[in-house]
């Protein structure tokens, strides 16, 4: 008995000396975020992750919010980066922004490679002017994982903005608004194809106008349209 409560507080203390701890204090204008996650190896970190808002007027605990696999990388300063999202490449633990333009600032962590290709996956959360806290959204959260890593967000247009793909030769960039208390709406595609046979890519795009869709058709050389 005495021996597997040795090895029980062995392999806690393991553990335990195994997380590694982060501060941002860059990312957000309200808050630093306090990151515990499991375990690194070398500039690659990952495992069960903790991320603690601390109100930067106050300097109190506002929120804790979990990650069941905080994957992050380190950059050159051994540090994690802070809203960065970058297609096929970097794409921060942290994101910090308005994702449902309501003037308020929001967050997404990241929760392992669930999306396209097994690219990043996260898990989005808004926030709730009535409870004064981050709370999930399922509908932002499903574009983050069905997609090629987190959306992107332009704010001038009020537009978020997804990519995915099939293979080499098919993309698929889609646009969706945020309407008040009714959620998202797909209001603009583009599809790149250039699966069938020549040398020719096939770009549809779809507009929504006055709630009907209206669909135009151009072909391109293939040499031409991806030139840049």
């Amino acid at each position: 008995m005495k021996e597997a409560i040795g090895f029980l507080l062995i392999s806690l203390s393991q553990l335990y000396l195994a997380q590694s701890n982060y501060i941002i204090k860059d990312g957000s204008k309200r808050f630093d975020a306090h990151i515990t996650v499991q375990s690194c190896d070398g500039d690659d970190c990952f495992g069960k992750g903790i991320v603690k808002l601390i109100d930067k007027k106050t300097k109190k605990l506002f929120q804790t919010l979990e990650s069941d696999d905080l994957t992050l990388y380190l950059d050159k300063d051994q540090k994690p980066t802070v809203n960065v999202i970058q297609l096929y490449n970097e794409q921060s633990p942290l994101i910090f922004d308005d994702f449902n333009f309501d003037g308020s600032e929001d967050i997404a962590i990241r929760n392992g490679n669930q999306s396209g290709y097994g690219g990043p996956s996260y898990d989005v959360y808004v926030f709730n002017s009535t409870k004064k806290q981050f709370v999930p959204s399922s509908e932002l959260t499903s574009l983050a994982y069905e997609n090629l890593g987190m959306f992107q967000t332009d704010h001038e247009r009020k537009r978020l903005i997804t990519f995915a793909k099939s293979g080499c030769c098919w993309h698929i960039t889609t646009e969706y608004a945020v309407i008040p208390k009714k959620g998202l709406q797909k209001v603009y595609e583009m599809e790149e194809d250039a699966t069938g046979a020549g040398e020719f890519v096939k770009v549809t795009t779809r507009n929504l106008i006055n709630n009907k869709w209206v669909n135009k058709v151009k072909k391109y050389k293939i040499d031409d349209y991806y030139k840049n």
